[in-house]
C-alpha cells in the first residue's frame, strides 16, 4: 500500500465521526508523523476530544484523557513510587502520560508547576523520577486543549511550554450542512463503531517515510528566511527560535507526504508557517494594541518573502 493511500484511510475513518474537518484531520496526521504535539485551541463542543479518541481508535494505539483542573499535581500526571511492604523496595506506578495517544484536556487550568511536568515528555521522549529514566511509548502524541474565551481561574502557558507543541490548530464551528450531519449522527454515535485501520507499527514505519521526504536547498533557504524575517519585524518583541525553522521543515515534509509527494514545494512551506510559528512569535505591546496578532504578522511576511524560482526542477527529474 502506497504511503498516501495509507494516510487516506485514516483520514477517511476519522471522517465518519468528524464532520468537515479534513484539513485539520491532516494536520493532526502531519504532527503523528513528525513524532510532534498539538495545541487546540478552541471553545467547547467543536469536537476536540472526539477528534483525539477518533485518532487513537483509527491507529489502535492507548489512550488515556487527563482532565487539568487547579489541585492537579506533577505526580497525577506522570506517576509515583509507591513502596511495597512486601517485597520491601519501591514499585513505579505510571501516570496517564505514559500511554500512546494522550489528551490533556484544558491545559491551561493546571498550575505551572503541573503544567511544567509534560516538558520533558514532550521534547525528550522520557520521564525522570526518582532518578529513573523511562522511555515513553511509541508512537507518542499529546493533544493538549485549552478555551478562549474563558480566562478566569487559568494559567497562560509559558513560551518554553508553547514552544514545546509543533502545531497550534483550531477547529472552528461546522457549517449548516455539517452541523446537520453531526446532529443526524448524533442519533447512533459512530464513535463506537470506529475500527482499527492502522496499526502502531505501520505509524512508525511512516515517521520514517516522512524524514525522507526531499527538501531542495532553495526551498530550505525560503524557510529559514521566513523565520528569521519574524525575528527583524518591527512589531514583534522576540520572534520564532531554530525550533521552529526545524519545525517548519519536518511539517513541510509530511504534508507533503500525505499529499502523495515524494518533495516539498513552496506551497506546502506557505501551508504550514501559520500553523507553526503563530504560536512562537510574541507580539510588542503596541501591536496588540492596534489589533495586530502573531497571525497576521506570519501571514504578512508570507507576503513579502520571495518565493524561490526553479523548485520545480526536482519534480520534473522524479516524474
Amino acid at each position: 500500500m502506497r504511503t498516501s493511500e495509507a494516510l487516506s484511510r485514516v483520514t477517511r475513518n476519522i471522517e465518519r465521526v468528524i464532520v468537515g474537518k479534513r484539513l485539520e484531520i491532516e494536520y493532526v496526521l502531519v504532527a503523528l508523523l513528525c513524532q510532534g504535539h498539538v495545541l487546540i485551541e478552541d471553545v467547547p463542543g467543536v469536537g476536540k476530544t472526539t477528534l483525539v479518541r477518533s485518532l487513537a481508535r483509527s491507529l489502535g494505539c492507548d489512550f488515556r484523557r487527563i482532565q487539568f483542573t487547579t489541585d492537579l499535581l506533577p505526580s497525577d500526571v506522570t506517576g509515583v513510587s509507591v513502596f511495597n511492604q512486601k517485597t520491601g523496595e519501591f514499585e513505579f506506578r505510571p501516570g496517564p502520560i505514559m500511554s500512546q495517544i494522550v489528551l490533556a484536556d484544558e491545559i491551561n487550568r493546571a498550575s505551572p508547576k503541573t503544567q511544567s511536568a509534560l516538558l520533558e515528555c514532550m521534547e525528550e521522549g522520557q520521564l525522570t523520577i526518582d532518578g529513573v529514566t523511562r522511555r515513553m511509548p511509541r508512537p507518542f502524541l499529546v493533544l493538549a486543549t485549552q478555551n478562549p474565551i474563558e480566562y478566569e481561574g487559568t494559567f497562560p502557558l509559558p513560551e518554553a511550554q508553547l514552544d514545546r507543541f509543533l502545531l497550534r490548530l483550531r477547529l472552528g464551528y461546522p457549517t449548516l450542512r455539517e452541523e446537520m450531519t453531526v446532529v443526524e449522527r448524533a442519533k447512533q454515535p459512530p464513535l463506537e463503531e470506529l475500527g482499527q485501520v492502522l496499526s502502531a507499527e505501520e505509524v512508525l514505519r511512516l515517521q520514517q517515510v516522512a524524514r525522507s521526504v526531499h527538501v531542495d536547498e532553495s526551498v530550505l533557504e525560503y524557510m529559514v528566511r521566513i523565520v528569521q524575517a519574524t525575528r527583524e519585524h518591527r512589531d514583534v518583541y522576540l520572534g520564532a527560535s531554530p525550533r521552529g525553522s526545524i519545525a517548519l521543515y519536518r511539517t513541510s515534509q509530511a504534508i507533503a507526504l500525505i499529499r502523495g509527494r515524494e518533495y516539498v514545494t513552496p506551497d506546502d512551506v506557505k501551508e504550514m508557517a501559520p500553523l507553526v510559528l503563530a504560536h512562537r512569535v510574541i507580539m510588542r505591546p503596541e501591536a496588540q494594541l492596534r489589533g495586530t496578532g502573531a497571525e497576521n504578522l506570519v501571514a504578512e511576511v508570507l507576503n513579502q518573502v520571495p518565493v524561490p524560482a526553479g523548485v520545480k526542477s526536482y519534480a520534473a527529474r522524479q516524474a
